[in-house]
């Protein structure tokens, strides 16, 4: 067992998590000292694996690159990668729809995570249900895709509207966005777990990357029986 993970004092990585779940190792860089988190990606370059890192601030990334590191940052999303060898290319293609744009770092986080897994990613960005006709614009290229993320925070409804237009399975995703009422995603979450649409899954508040995760075994269920 201990060939499975990487002990270097305050972490042990695992570095088997590809072979068992067909997803390379992830981490949490918040809360992580910038010399930690480059300490983490060099044990993971230095033993060929590919690692992708969420929440990772300004400061760690330019830390992390700067020591020599070569890895890929979005400010946007806060995603950090670090890809070694070639990628996992999965069939099929997930579409990322937010209700606004304050709603994108989480859905970034969401497509980048994706994309990194190896999964094609249309994005469909401020199509929220208070302006029903730029959704409905965009219906036909949404129903195109495989599986739906959609992302949204207030009261939470997008996850609802696009379930009852669409074949595909949805996963829904609350924000913490909104004013005081919205309890900081809470609403957006109860609205999503309480909808009466079918087909709907829901992942924490804020979580772009468990509903990316999702999705990408998702698909690649669907690859192994084509």
């Amino acid at each position: 067992m201990a060939d499975c993970f990487a002990d270097i004092g305050f972490a042990k990585l695992d570095i088997s998590r590809r072979e068992r779940t067909g997803m390379p190792e992830t981490i949490y860089c918040a809360g992580k000292t910038k010399e930690q988190l480059l300490g983490i990606l060099k044990t993971f370059r230095d033993r060929k694996c590919s690692v992708l890192g969420t929440r990772c601030s300004p400061e760690q990334a330019a830390f992390v690159k700067d020591a020599g590191v070569t890895a890929e940052y979005d400010e946007v999303s806060r995603v950090i990668t670090l890809a070694v060898g070639e990628r996992y290319k999965l069939n099929g293609r997930i579409a990322v729809c937010t209700g606004g744009t304050a709603d994108l770092p989480v859905a970034e986080e969401a497509a980048q995570v994706a994309e990194f897994f190896g999964a094609g990613v249309d994005r469909h960005f401020d199509v929220g249900i208070t302006g029903l006709h730029r959704l409905l614009a965009k219906i036909e290229e949404i129903r195109k895709a495989d599986i739906v993320i959609t992302v949204a925070g207030m009261e939470g409804a997008l996850a609802s509207v696009i379930a009852g237009l669409v074949a595909a399975p949805v996963i829904a995703v609350p924000t913490s966005v909104g004013y005081g009422a919205s309890f900081h995603g809470l609403s957006a979450l109860l609205t999503m777990l309480n909808s009466c649409a079918e087909g709907i899954s829901v992942v924490n508040i804020d979580n772009g990357f468990g509903a990316a995760v999702t999705a990408c075994k998702m698909l690649r269920m669907l690859n192994n029986h084509d």
